[in-house]
């Protein structure tokens, strides 16, 4: 089991919890706000946190984010590595608005998990590749 040392920076925001199903932790945002169609905001998850070496996070919206908030992550995904560890390093979710909306402090607006980090990588140049052609961009599904 791994262990993250954590931070709350609102102290009436409940305190994360593994769930039983699934393998996200929801984020919380911990200060609200009004915001208008078209505006763009860093939404305060309220944490942070030391994760482990060789480990990083993904932050990704909730599936009803978009249905309940009319928000995007404007990065469609959010990585964190371990050496945004800091007291002050803050967990945000860079969001734009489609509609205007409502957050209130404790809402449920994302959620993350905690993944090993890509293994070292190096590159070979070669002028072909052996594997056949699988039709180019798009191309699975077709006939």
């Amino acid at each position: 089991m791994l262990n993250i040392d954590i931070i709350y920076h609102n102290p009436n925001i409940p305190k994360l919890e593994k769930i039983d199903k699934g393998d996200w932790i929801d984020l919380r945002a911990s200060v609200g706000g009004s915001f208008r169609r078209g505006d763009f905001a860093l939404i305060d998850l309220g944490v942070s946190m030391r994760l482990p070496d060789g480990y990083e996070a993904h932050i990704a919206p909730r599936s009803s984010t978009f249905k309940n908030y009319g928000i995007i992550q404007t990065n469609s995904i959010g990585i964190v590595d371990n050496s945004y560890s800091g007291t002050n390093d803050v967990w945000k979710m860079p969001c734009f608005f489609t509609r205007d909306t409502v957050i209130e402090p404790n809402d449920r607006i994302c959620q993350f998990r905690i993944v090993k980090k890509m293994e070292p990588v190096s590159f070979t140049e070669v002028t072909e590749l052996s594997n056949i052609d699988r039709g180019g961009f798009g191309s699975s599904g077709r006939k």
